[in-house]
C-alpha cells in the first residue's frame, strides 16, 4: 500500500498555491506545514496516503543542481462535478491544460500539467 508520494518543485510558492488550489476539489488539502524543510504534506479524510511536496535543491548560486524530472500522478475524484472543479482551479492557479474533462473508456479524468510540467490528472470512476 501507499503510504506517502513525493516529489521537488522549483518554486514552493507557486507550486504550493496551484496544489492547494486544484486538488481541494478533490477532498485534499495542506494538513502539514514543515517550515525546517520549506515543504508541506497534503492529505484527505485519513493521514496516509499522503502527498509530500519540497523545494529542489540548489547551488550556492540559486540554479536548481538537478535538472526537473516530470512525472505523472493520478488524484481521485469522487464526482465528475471534481474533475471539471479540479481543471479549473489549476488553470486559474498556474496550470497549463493537458486535456480538458472528458469521457472515455469508462472513466472521466482532465489532465494539467503543474507549474514544473508534472502531468497530474484527476479521474471519476463512476
Amino acid at each position: 500500500m501507499l503510504d506517502h508520494f513525493g516529489f521537488f518543485v522549483a518554486d514552493t510558492g507557486r507550486s504550493f498555491a496551484f496544489y492547494e488550489s486544484c486538488l481541494a476539489p478533490l477532498g485534499l488539502r495542506i494538513s502539514e506545514r514543515q517550515p525546517e524543510w520549506g515543504s508541506v504534506v497534503m492529505t484527505g479524510e485519513a493521514d496516509v496516503p499522503s502527498l509530500w511536496i519540497g523545494p529542489a535543491e540548489r547551488d550556492g548560486e540559486g540554479n536548481l543542481r538537478h535538472p526537473a524530472r516530470t512525472f505523472h500522478f493520478a488524484f481521485t475524484a469522487g464526482s465528475r462535478e471534481a474533475v471539471d472543479e479540479f481543471y479549473r482551479a489549476g488553470l486559474q492557479s498556474g496550470g497549463r491544460d493537458n486535456g480538458a474533462p472528458e469521457a472515455e473508456g469508462g472513466v472521466y479524468h482532465a489532465f494539467l500539467f503543474d507549474p514544473d510540467g508534472n502531468n497530474i490528472e484527476a479521474i471519476f470512476r463512476g
